[in-house]
């Protein structure tokens, strides 16, 4: 993807930059997201291109590039504000406190600091008819929702995960009095964001009415799933290999505490006499540990790749026999469903998750794959067996049903599609905040 970047100027995101598709009336879209590329980002930067190229003014207002190592990335220098071309899209950068570790410390500043950096630059959001926030973290709300209470443009708020149980369920507080104080801090603020926000979407039906329950006003709650970060659509994606008698395991991914990869090494290790392999593709705070785990189990059946582009996973899929979609057992998780499932359904790969809630429920429904319990060795364990038992052409239909499913539910144009439906919508004030 190619980026010009700028000096950047005062009024540096007042420009249109994309004319008008048809007869429909230009939307200047501002989205809000501390994550965005050359980052591990596909939701928002693809949202942001495709939006431009309907016809719509986009701009995003982000932090420099620095997820998923904590380090600014090279080539970047973080200064007072930053400004990119992203083809039609004008990209704002914010500084903020670089980190990704394991303390919570320093991903608490990681949070705050963008929120504050990006609060500053209320003046991007002055021309924009609706701001969409990308909520990885509600952290990058507190601007939007400061700016509505200053009478500014109403937001839109896209939940990617629930706060604050995300943080007092995470590897950094678990446990901790820190956690529930943090709860305690966030709990109203977190509620006025929600009453304040002219619609809320979620990303599986258990967080939808999660949310409701949680005050959001049922006519202004959404169900749009993720589609998949894998690139590309499934029409362009090399069938996956099937080989019986064996089962050639991928993950890929953020290697963290939360995605329960211990359990899958350990079951791979158990399993390796049915033939079962797993390659584990990507980074993280939990590699390291991971490594020296396999090491100690003597399991030369599980491998590590670096990270790879989007534009390599379809033949990182094409080699895999089936796909491995882990969480640990936590109820903040029951009602997410991971990026990476959509890539895995798109790729046509059959899964193996232990995402137990809404991901368990689809999985059983389509029977696209297998399911099994979190945190569960034996289990797991079992599972690859089974999995590694089945002939070519049961795993063949499981491809063809999974393909199926991310055309019919879980596709990139119909959740673009449903997102800019949201956004006009609450631009003509149809959802009205409290």
């Amino acid at each position: 993807m190619h980026y010009t970047r700028f000096g950047c100027k005062r009024d540096f995101c007042r420009r249109s930059n994309a004319p008008a598709l048809g007869s429909e009336r230009v939307v200047r879209i501002l989205i809000v997201s501390q994550y965005y590329p050359p980052e591990a980002a596909p939701i928002p930067g693809d949202l942001a291109r495709e939006l431009a190229d309907r016809g719509h003014s986009v701009r995003v207002l982000t932090g420099y590039p620095n997820y998923p190592q904590g380090k600014v990335f090279s080539g970047y220098r973080q200064r007072w504000r930053g400004h990119e071309q992203d083809g039609r899209v004008v990209v704002c950068r914010v500084p903020l406190y670089a980190d990704h570790s394991h303390s919570p410390t320093k991903r608490i500043l990681n949070y705050i600091s963008f929120a504050l950096s990006a609060a500053t630059a209320s003046k991007v959001s002055r021309d924009a008819d609706i701001v969409y926030v990308y909520a990885t973290q509600m952290t990058a709300a507190f601007g939007p929702w400061l700016w509505r209470l200053a009478g500014g443009r109403p937001y839109v708020l896209h939940v990617q995960d629930l706060w604050p149980d995300s943080i007092i369920g995470s590897s950094m507080m678990s446990g901790d009095k820190r956690g529930r104080l943090v709860a305690r801090v966030l709990g109203p603020w977190i509620r006025s964001v929600y009453r304040r926000a002219a619609a809320v979407v979620g990303i599986a039906p258990t967080m939808v009415s999660t949310l409701i329950s949680r005050g959001v006003r049922a006519d202004s709650a959404h169900l749009i799933y993720n589609w998949a970060d894998a690139g590309g659509s499934s029409d362009a994606l090399p069938p996956p290999s099937h080989r019986a008698s064996r089962a050639e395991v991928v993950y890929a991914g953020n290697v963290g505490d939360m995605q329960d990869l211990e359990t899958a090494v350990r079951a791979v290790h158990a399993a390796a006499d049915a033939g079962v392999s797993l390659t584990i593709v990507g980074d993280g705070v939990a590699r390291e540990t991971l490594r020296e785990l396999v090491t100690e189990l003597g399991a030369p059946n599980i491998r590590f790749e670096d990270p790879v582009s989007r534009e390599r996973m379809p033949e990182i899929y094409a080699k895999a026999d089936y796909a491995l979609v882990s969480l640990k057992d936590m109820p903040v998780f029951h009602g997410t469903i991971p990026s990476k499932f959509q890539a895995v359904l798109a790729a046509g790969v059959p899964v193996i998750t232990t995402v137990q809630g809404d991901v368990r429920a689809i999985v059983d429904e389509t029977h696209v794959g297998f399911t099994v319990d979190a945190e569960n060795v034996d289990a797991l364990a079992a599972t690859f067996r089974a999995a590694a038992a089945l002939t070519s052409g049961e795993r063949e239909e499981m491809s063809l049903r999974g393909r199926e499913l991310y055309d019919t539910k879980f596709s990139r144009e119909s959740g673009i599609t449903r997102i800019e439906e949201v956004l006009a919508e609450a631009v003509k004030g149809k959802w009205n905040a409290r």
